[in-house]
């Protein structure tokens, strides 16, 4: 199977060696995605924010993948403050509140840097497109 590899031009993505997404098949695995902190509309304080900025990027990344939101099946929280947990669940929730995939929601010691609250990563299966049958 064919492997596509979505890479978004960080810094880190050579000097760690990895990428933001990998897809095998109709089998996608998206990276720990921490938010791009502005410091106006995303703080280093504030989770909700955090979290929306995640999905947002995610979600173009999936898009660059040919899928969507729909196609996640899975998702794993890691905050280093379980206190955020409402601000964090509201803001997946507008993405996912109708899509549902599992989830996990885990209390971490730290993330890379003191200003990321939140990191997530994603598992997504791409739908099968139906097969059109000739003649019926």
């Amino acid at each position: 199977m064919k492997r596509e590899n979505i890479l978004t031009g960080s810094p880190w993505e050579d000097k760690m060696g990895y990428c933001r997404a990998v897809r095998i098949g109709n089998i996608i695995e998206v990276s720990g995605t921490v938010a791009i902190i502005d410091g106006e509309k995303v703080k280093a304080d504030d989770a909700h924010a955090q979290t929306l900025n995640i999905l947002e990027r995610v979600e173009k990344v999936l898009e660059d993948l040919n899928v969507s939101m729909k196609d996640v099946i899975r998702t794993r929280i890691f905050t280093t403050d379980v206190s955020t947990f409402e601000a964090v669940a509201t803001a997946h929730a507008k993405f996912f509140k109708d899509i549902k995939p599992t989830t996990g929601f885990y209390g971490i010691n730290q993330l890379v840097a003191p200003e990321y609250l939140v990191e997530i990563e994603f598992t997504a299966i791409a739908s099968e497109k139906p097969l059109i049958q000739e003649g019926l």
